[in-house]
């Protein structure tokens, strides 16, 4: 339990029993000894409950808050309205039975107004807590992030390097999602889910990143991928996501997504004649005395006379760059080799 609630919940019991003995003691001379147990009984009993109740809403979010008070706000205004109207106008009628009538419209409007504010909740308040008033009355942008991103791991880098200028966003749903796959029996699944949950521990460590969990629920029997696109469009939202299916059906319903393949692609240097880099040879290639190795962007680089370096990194140059169905290949020569005409 956290130290702050504990002492928070202390004292409040605490007081509880103090007010039992003021009114114990505020009854003068015709107080008994005998009732002083029965006084701090009653006020550590409705501490206790008080308590109780405080740890029953543990997961009672502000979110709920708002829409019952907003419930029970219309809620009011309704059953006024209501009592107000001709039907109660009835002459001759019992005041205790028209009474009688009020009370039950309230009770009933009341816990009508309340459970449609909380059911639909996400559809009028889902906005308010995420936006922030900056110059020229411009919201902040928001980015709602899915399981696969930060199983991925990328966006850490991307998010280090501030150039992701916009609130990052993840659903409960999605934490709830990445603590199953970590409890998979499947050791595969297993290293997936913590890779997915470190990565998201270290998102809160970056500076300068405002990083927000955003509580929802949403109907168990809808699929992962709605309720993504649910939380998107509600918040006005870009989806940040490696899974191209659901970059597909997020686009379908006008959703912008984010793409870290392509934006991965985007950063890697085009790669043109005369260009030198390094490269590891990983294999032999076709043709006699040639070795291959492949660039960041997985582009394979044929180095002419290069086989004895296989295992080993070197500089290399372009000197021919041919476009293939996978993309292109390039062709290179060792920096300080002679120069030779590439074998395509």
């Amino acid at each position: 339990m956290n130290r702050t609630f504990l002492i928070i919940r202390g004292t409040f019991f605490g007081l509880c029993l103090l007010g039992g003995w003021l009114v114990w003691l505020a009854q003068g001379e015709s107080a008994d000894h005998k009732d002083l147990w029965l006084f701090l009984a009653v006020g550590g009993g409705i501490g206790a409950l008080t308590i109780l109740v405080d740890m029953f809403l543990k997961g009672f979010s502000l979110r709920s808050l708002t829409a019952v008070t907003f419930g029970l706000a219309m809620g009011v205004i309704v059953a006024s309205l209501i009592s107000k109207s001709p039907f109660f106008d009835v002459e001759g009628a019992d005041p205790n039975m028209l009474f009688r009538i009020r009370v039950v419209l309230f009770v009933v409007t009341l816990y009508l107004t309340t459970v449609m504010a909380l059911r639909g909740r996400d559809e009028f308040n889902v906005v308010i807590p995420y936006v922030r008033f900056v110059p020229q009355e411009v919201a902040s942008p928001l980015v709602v992030t899915d399981a696969s991103a930060l199983i991925d791991g990328r966006i850490l880098g991307v998010c280090q390097s501030h150039f992701l200028g916009a609130t990052l966003v993840v659903p409960r749903f999605v934490i709830d999602e990445l603590n199953r796959i970590a409890d998979s029996t499947e050791s595969q699944r297993q290293s997936r889910g913590r890779r997915g949950l470190e990565v998201l521990n270290e998102l809160r460590r970056v500076t300068g990143l405002e990083l927000r969990v955003h509580d929802v629920i949403l109907e168990n029997r809808q699929q992962m991928d709605e309720k993504l696109i649910f939380v998107a469009r509600s918040l006005k939202a870009r989806l940040l996501t490696t899974d191209y299916n659901l970059a597909k059906t997020a686009e379908f319903h006008n959703v912008e997504w984010l793409n870290l393949n392509k934006l991965a692609r985007a950063l890697h240097p085009e790669v043109t004649v005369g260009d030198c880099f390094n490269v590891e040879l990983v294999k032999p290639g076709k043709e006699s005395g040639q070795a291959v190795g492949y660039l960041g962007d997985g582009s394979m680089v044929v180095v002419n006379e290069a086989e004895k370096f296989i295992g080993h990194d070197m500089e290399v140059e372009v000197v021919n760059v041919v476009p293939s169905a996978g993309g292109k290949m390039v062709f290179a020569r060792r920096v300080g080799a002679d120069s030779r005409p590439a074998r395509a």
